[in-house]
């Protein structure tokens, strides 16, 4: 058993996972920057380390820092919730080389996934389908012009070790290629020091579709249903739901035994996302992601299971605590995510909190490290909150997320409020009628000057 946890993280995913640990009866250390002094979740933790200055590559990216503060402390082990160092293998490599666990996969399995053409392989030669694309990843323009023609426009062009919607360009045609082919590999070189890219043929109307899995690194894995990301802006999904509105419960258990098993295989440990592409009654996988996603919360609430928790108890290295059997979907649920940024026009606007009111009531859960007073600094993401209900049926949901969001108040910053109260306006949203492209093509149509 840990005895203690150090969070390698900040914001509501450090408060998330600094519950999860106090309910289980084990310590907390949590480590800020100096921009984070006063934060929630250092106020929270039961210690706290300073590991640096505000810019997160001397802070929160900090392998040494926070080794170190894992020393000082005495802490077991890491959680790295989502983003920074979550998906690191040398992270996790040098963890293992000091004898601190690590929450979360192996080394190996995080560097197999985190790069897009390995990961592809990997999940081919696994039975899970995929995106038709490149054999591997595309060296010049020539190159990528013959695949382009081989696919059929229009083609995506990814870096190899992107995410987060960077790295990552469309082509119509090939006369668009040579710029998206230059772009896509120097925003890949720019974000993650790799310039590696691959190409897949870009499907039109497609829904973002993921698999929840979670697997004891013992041979045994099982999955939790999925959650439809499908509302996304530059790639950023804004609006996730469990169960996706558009799965029938036959291809639920279909593709989500082709990803259980597929983790069980490879001895998997802990939470993954394995997300696809859905078109037509068809699955195209296109990533896996080796970590908790920020919209965990969904799948917990329709299953009534805690995932942080489940993380700690399989790296200690006790099954599973419950079967696929015991799995069943209870209601619906909904997650917005609150940023603080403009409406429409999405610029970061970091700044105090002079008034926070959270809503309550059945069935509503805030996410968020925000309180009167506090001061948003300008340095990390602009995710400040995540609101998530549920409901016995979708239209119950949403009827409480109007209900939820009428309750919020942020004063003193502007945030993406706006944009959802503006979204449960809409018919298509509130019958479930969207797919990756229906929010741009609402914004620009919205609030495009002509």
């Amino acid at each position: 058993m840990f005895d203690k946890i150090l969070v390698a993280n900040r914001g509501e995913i450090a408060l998330r996972v600094i519950r999860a640990a106090r309910e289980m009866g084990i310590g907390s250390v949590a480590v800020h920057s100096t921009a984070d002094s006063d934060a929630m979740h250092v106020r929270m933790a039961d210690e706290s380390v300073c590991i640096g200055p505000a810019p997160g590559t001397d802070s929160y990216l900090s392998i040494p820092a926070i080794i170190a503060a894992a020393e000082i402390t005495g802490a077991d082990a890491i959680h790295p919730g989502y983003g920074f160092l979550s998906e690191n293998s040398v992270f996790v490599q040098a963890l293992q080389d000091h004898d601190i666990g690590f929450i979360g996969p192996t080394a190996e399995h995080i560097r197999i996934m985190g790069d897009k053409i390995s990961a592809k392989d990997t999940m081919k030669d696994l039975g899970v389908p995929c995106v038709p694309g490149s054999d591997g990843g595309v060296e010049s323009l020539d190159d990528a012009l013959t695949v382009s023609e081989g696919l059929g426009y229009p083609v995506i062009i990814k870096a190899t070790a992107g995410g987060g919607g960077r790295g990552m360009k469309v082509a119509k045609s090939a006369a668009e290629m040579p710029t998206a082919f230059r772009s896509a590999r120097a925003e890949g070189k720019s974000a993650f020091g790799n310039d590696e890219v691959y190409i897949e043929k870009y499907l039109t109307t497609p829904r973002h579709i993921e698999i929840q899995v979670f697997g004891d690194g013992k041979g045994k894995a099982v999955h939790l249903g999925e959650r439809d990301c499908s509302l996304q802006r530059r790639h950023q999904k804004v609006f996730e739901e469990a169960p996706g509105p558009s799965i029938s419960a036959d291809e639920r258990a279909a593709i989500g035994k082709v990803c259980a098993d597929a983790v069980a295989r490879i001895n998997y440990i802990g939470a993954g996302t394995i997300e696809f592409l859905y078109e037509k009654g068809e699955f195209f996988f296109i990533e896996m992601n080796t970590r908790l996603q920020v919209e965990h919360p969904v799948t917990e609430a329709i299953f009534g299971v805690d995932l942080v928790r489940e993380q700690i108890r399989v790296a200690e290295g006790h099954d599973l605590s419950f079967e696929q059997d015991d799995l069943v979907i209870n209601g619906h649920a909904i997650e917005v995510r609150i940023n603080a940024e403009t409406f429409p026009g999405f610029a970061p606007r970091p700044g105090k909190v002079n008034a926070y009111h959270a809503p309550g009531g059945l069935g509503v859960r805030m996410d968020s490290a925000l309180y009167a007073g506090y001061s948003i600094p300008p340095y990390y993401d602009s995710l400040i909150g995540k609101l998530i209900v549920h409901g016995r049926d979708r239209e119950s949901a949403l009827a409480r997320l109007d209900r939820a969001l009428g309750e919020l108040i942020i004063d003193g910053i502007e945030t993406s409020i706006p944009l959802f109260h503006a979204l449960l306006q809409e018919p298509d949203v509130l019958s479930g009628n969207y797919n990756i492209h229906w929010l741009e093509n609402w914004l620009e149509t919205k609030f495009t000057e002509k």
